[in-house]
């Protein structure tokens, strides 16, 4: 597991995921598969988007000035109102017009509706954001060291779980072509071996 991963996984242990499972009406197994995946999928498209560095700069001066790791301090605040970080729009700027197509995937993955997919996602964006943040800031890392972290954490993730992460980087690179998903039941059931 990735540090990012894992640290929003420490911070969403106990009663967290069990507030995460209550607000998105699923049980807390469920929760916690949908954390393991959707942010390490969260982490592959902002690597993947970092790598033009434009994109770098751009997302570094959203963490230095929106995600400095403070929703860690109160997220159980954060929990009771997750739509006030604005998850929407982080997942707008990470995906564009894949995020559909992402959040399917991940309903057909989780077996939970699109809706609740969406949910989930928008709930952890901001988590993922926060913990790069922090990362940045101890790290003091300037664009070119973001995207060396991303890049990093991505690595970390393929290592850990390759069949998972390369299914994701995959599905990643369907959507960003645009072509339709075939076989969705092939790729949620590669996503567990």
């Amino acid at each position: 597991m990735n540090a990012i991963t894992q640290m929003i996984t420490q911070q969403l242990a106990g009663p967290a995921i069990s507030k995460v499972a209550q607000r998105m009406g699923v049980s807390e197994a469920t929760a916690n598969t949908a954390v393991q995946l959707a942010v390490p999928l969260i982490l592959a498209a902002m690597a993947r988007n970092a790598q033009q560095p434009t994109a770098a700069e751009d997302l570094h001066q959203a963490i230095n000035k929106d995600h400095d790791g403070s929703i860690f301090d109160n997220l159980s605040g954060y929990l009771s109102n997750p739509a006030a970080a604005n998850g929407a729009g982080i997942l707008g700027h990470i995906f564009g017009g894949q995020q559909p197509a992402i959040e399917n995937n991940l309903a057909q993955v989780t077996g939970v509706d699109q809706g609740t997919a969406g949910g989930m996602m928008e709930m952890l964006a901001p988590l993922v954001m926060g913990a790069i943040g922090k990362t940045q800031r101890q790290e003091g890392l300037d664009s070119s060291g973001l995207a060396n972290l991303l890049n990093d954490q991505q690595q970390q993730a393929q290592a850990a779980a390759p069949g998972m992460m390369g299914t994701l980087n995959s599905l990643l690179d369907q959507n960003k072509d645009g072509s339709a998903f075939d076989d969705l039941s092939r790729i949620a059931g590669n996503l567990f071996k």
